[in-house]
């Protein structure tokens, strides 16, 4: 494969492909920083992948108490999903289960957009005929009883058809420890950009997959051409050199906010240099015959 060099780094001429998705954003305050964010840290759990997760979740940012709705620290929560019915099914659960239930949290609309998805609509329920609502403006909100006081929820929050998922980078290196030294610096450069997650333990994926098995009703599996034990079985897609290999993966609410995650995340690796971090990166793809979001890596190279 056709490769280009920058600062001893091999880039792989090749490109990210993605696939178009629907998402939604909230914003959850706590009296404290620390709960905000215990609430968003369970609400995204088991939100990897769409593939057994059912949506992908992640912190997007914290947000200061002068820029919440109600004055007080918040983190935003962004979600994905491949239909909007299902991501409907997935606010409405992760928000009941694990931000109605945190203490001293409240729950706002994260995006603004034409079409909505139900929020405080859906949980007002809860409240077993003791919530109400009130309107401030041209917005909506319900407050539930609940046993500290009581949780106020933003009526709906906007949704998105044109948000991205599966933006990638491999990142290969000649051991474990290099690599996900090279990986962390992505992962911290990543989150800078904002209207992005990357959904995996730490923003980091060391199981990336192929489509389909050997197995019947197994949709994925271990992508052998990218394991380091396998390269003697004829299919591997590793020079010599490479010993360990993880991937970063990206969802974004626009193309151009994943476009910029990925290339905050190169730089960030390639700065390193192949003393420090990574030997080489790629990307996944099926061949352009999939999804029709094409992050080439030649124009995303610092």
């Amino acid at each position: 494969m056709p490769q280009l060099n920058a600062n001893g780094v091999r880039i792989d001429d090749t490109f990210a492909e993605a696939f178009a998705m629907r998402a939604t954003a909230v914003i959850i305050t706590a009296p404290a920083v620390r709960w905000a964010r215990q609430a968003a840290q369970t609400m995204t759990g088991f939100a990897t992948s769409i593939i057994g997760c059912g949506c992908e979740a992640g912190i997007d940012c914290e947000i200061a108490a002068d820029a919440t709705p109600d004055g007080r620290p918040g983190v935003r929560v962004l979600l994905f999903a491949v239909s909007t019915t299902e991501l409907q099914k997935q606010l409405q659960n992760r928000v009941g289960q694990c931000v109605l239930t945190s203490p001293g949290s409240a729950c706002y609309a994260g995006l603004e957009a034409e079409e909505e998805l139900k929020l405080g609509n859906a949980l007002r329920f809860f409240g077993d005929g003791w919530q109400i609502s009130k309107r401030f403006g041209d917005k909506r909100y319900w407050r539930v009883p609940v046993m500290d006081g009581e949780f106020v929820c933003e009526a709906t929050t906007g949704l998105t058809k044109s948000a991205v998922g599966g933006g990638n980078i491999v990142l290969m290196g000649a051991d474990a420890q290099k690599t996900l030294v090279a990986a962390e610096a992505a992962v911290a450069s990543i989150a800078a950009v904002p209207d992005v997650i990357v959904p995996f333990p730490g923003g980091i994926a060391r199981s990336g997959s192929k489509v389909g098995s050997k197995y019947k009703g197994a949709a994925a599996s271990t992508n052998d051409a990218y394991c380091p034990t396998l390269k003697g079985c004829g299919r591997s897609e590793l020079d010599a050199d490479i010993g360990s290999v993880l991937e970063i993966v990206i969802d974004g609410l626009t193309p151009a906010s994943v476009a910029a995650a990925m290339r905050a995340g190169i730089a960030a690796t390639v700065a390193l240099g192949p003393e420090r971090g990574i030997l080489r990166i790629g990307a996944g793809n099926y061949g352009g015959k999939l999804g029709p979001h094409h992050f080439h890596l030649k124009d995303l190279v610092p």
